[in-house]
């Protein structure tokens, strides 16, 4: 399915634009906040093609998409109406706002603010390290010019830190962006970060203000956009519709900058190193454990979208102390989870797991952890069970040897040159530990599988009662013969997308040159639409399957349909189910081609077609392996 379809289709099981109050994306999902969560189509969701899972958490409707989560996006945005923030105000009085907890909200209002910036701050995390390392080796000299621009191309984004919240945190409370920055300017201001580091002593209307470094914080610009937001409220309220663009920000800047230098600013401050002081506590406690914890349960926190809580601590600890002892931790989690999806690509003999594994497996290494979890390791279980295990024992390691990371960077190989410093080696020992060992685990202890396929005897069946047929090289399949006479022809060319997209299922179109329509299994029918121009029928070894005969030839209206069968008749294949007039549909101006589809292919590996081109009724037509 093209990004665009996905795109379509996505809109339109959610509940369809209307049902949308936001929606934007993190590195492998969109997060949308519904008005309705009901109205979404979660099951079809996670049927369809290119959509990973779909997790409901801290009141987002959250569809994991992986790598090209971007480009689905981005054709969103350019299809809808929608914008990646709220679009009224009515959107905090949601149903699903209200039934989230305090938890919930807090990690909601974090990954909100924090997703959008992930990139750059990775980015600048990985470019600060490599800094770090040419400076090590003396590729760089600290007093060249190529230095100052690496180091200033590096360093801005966590020095401006604040500036950046602010852009995010605005769109998160709906509050003007533009005094939000302002507020955040304010913080860095160069005279203020002057008066701090000559010890000077200020006041604000002769209260006294406790002077901080504001460069890299993160609490702070947070409290003080969200009172903004209230401010900016309050002053719209009564200050006249002919003043407003100007008086209503005045005063936003007026109240709020004072604000925070004399309260917000001290006590985010206070809360930022009260956070990273309690990590730091369990960290001196015993490094051994709190690797071990990292390593074992970061992953956890991530399917759970708790592990947003974590991103202000870590970089807490950054701006206080200039390292981060956790993220080297994590990163073991993230390679564990690599090296079990590597031990499913080796042991599996399903060759979709094989080919899933393969590209998650890379993934992973790099940092992104969403399609292995999801699609590999915890659906197989026991493989995400022994990534724990790995995980905590290389957490452990990098704990012992005292690690550090110099910039925030996402867990992964790419995070490397950050940890460059003490307990370097036991990074490199700790991840190769949770990778092999993870890996290790999985190939030898094994895992359960749903079905297993070495290859596919792709030999037309003989007609007749063969749906149950078996061979020495599958397991099990499902021999489906051809309701129809008339040309093959492939799903995609077909004009409606919920056919041609393999929304509704895998199989094949026919464009007939009889109007006999036979059952294609032996089994029971399901559906008879009263217009007569599509048939449901589960077979009696599961396949359900839709036959539907022309494109919106439900407008006939049952015209030119004569029905065979009702619902609940036991039909053996071959068996006459419908007669249709095609001479007298064509002269009506509708196309005929007709999609015979498995719509529980999810159930199956895989769904095999005949390769002729031309068919008779009761020929060969699909194979649903199991």
């Amino acid at each position: 399915m093209s990004n665009q379809d996905l795109s379509k289709q996505i809109i339109k099981l959610v509940g369809g634009e209307s049902n949308v109050n936001s929606v934007f994306h993190c590195a492998t999902r969109l997060r949308f906040k519904l008005k309705d969560s009901s109205k979404a189509d979660k099951a079809t969701l996670e049927k369809t093609p290119g959509i990973i899972t779909v997790v409901e958490n801290s009141g987002q409707f959250q569809v994991v998409i992986g790598n090209s989560v971007s480009q689905v996006y981005d054709k969103i945005m350019a299809e809808t109406n929608l914008q990646d923030v709220e679009k009224s105000t009515e959107a905090q009085n949601t149903s699903t706002d209200k039934d989230t907890n305090v938890l919930g909200k807090a990690v909601d209002i974090i990954s909100s603010i924090f997703s959008p910036l992930l990139g750059a701050l990775a980015g600048a995390g990985v470019l600060k390290g490599l800094v770090a390392l040419f400076l090590a080796i003396h590729w760089l000299d600290n007093t060249s010019g190529t230095y100052l621009v690496l180091n200033a191309a590096s360093d801005s984004v966590f020095y401006f830190l604040p500036i950046f919240l602010a852009v995010t945190a605005a769109r998160k409370f709906k509050t003007n962006q533009f005094v939000s920055i302002a507020i955040a300017g304010a913080l860095v201001y160069p005279t203020i970060l002057t008066a701090l580091d000559s010890g000077i002593s200020l006041s604000f209307l002769s209260i006294p203000i406790v002077l901080v470094n504001y460069t890299s914080s993160v609490i702070p610009i947070i409290l003080a956009v969200w009172v903004q937001s209230y401010v900016e409220r309050f002053a719209s309220s009564f200050i006249h519709e002919s003043v407003k663009n100007i008086l209503v920000p005045m005063v936003a800047l007026l109240v709020v900058i004072p604000l925070t230098f004399l309260v917000f600013g001290p006590v985010g401050h206070l809360v930022s190193q009260g956070l990273a002081s309690g990590f730091t506590w369990i960290y001196n406690l015993s490094p051994i454990l709190a690797g071990g914890i990292a390593g074992a349960f970061w992953q956890v926190f991530v399917i759970f979208g708790v592990h947003w809580g974590f991103v202000p601590i870590m970089l807490g600890n950054i701006a206080a102390n200039g390292f981060d002892p956790m993220l080297p931790m994590l990163t073991a989690a993230v390679m564990a989870q690599a090296g079990a999806t590597l031990g499913v690509f080796f042991k599996s003999r399903n060759k979709d797991t094989k080919a899933l594994a393969g590209s998650s497996t890379l993934a992973a290494i790099f940092g992104i952890t969403e399609p292995t979890i999801y699609g590999i390791t915890l659906k197989l279980k026991k493989p995400f069970i022994y990534a724990c295990i790995a995980g905590a024992v290389g957490g452990a390691i990098i704990g012992a040897g005292g690690s550090r990371a110099i910039a925030f960077a996402l867990p992964g190989l790419l995070a490397l040159p950050t940890y460059i410093g003490t307990g370097f080696i036991a990074v490199i020992i700790g991840l190769l530990v949770a990778f092999v060992l993870a890996g290790l685990l999985v190939y030898i202890l094994g895992f359960k599988e749903e079905a297993t396929v070495a290859t596919v005897d792709n030999t037309p069946a003989p007609t007749g009662n063969t749906s149950t047929a078996t061979t020495a090289s599958v397991i099990a399949k499902e021999v489906i013969i051809s309701p129809l006479q008339g040309t093959i022809l492939p799903l995609e060319s077909l004009e409606d997308p919920a056919f041609s997209s393999g929304a509704m299922g895998k199989g094949i179109a026919i464009e007939p040159t009889s109007g006999l329509l036979t059952s294609p299994v032996n089994g029971t029918i399901t559906t008879v639409f009263p217009t007569g121009h599509a048939i449901g029928i589960t077979s009696n070894d599961g396949a359900e399957m839709l036959i539907h005969v022309g494109m919106n030839t439900v407008r006939l209206k049952g015209q030119f349909f004569e029905k065979m069968v009702k619902e609940g008749d036991v039909v053996e294949q071959g068996q006459l189910l419908l007669k249709f007039d095609i001479e007298q549909i064509r002269a009506a101006g509708y196309v005929l081609a007709t999609p015979v589809i498995v719509t529980n292919a999810a159930s199956y590996l895989d769904v095999l077609k005949t390769s002729e081109t031309e068919v008779n009724n009761q020929d060969y037509l699909l194979t649903a392996v199991v």
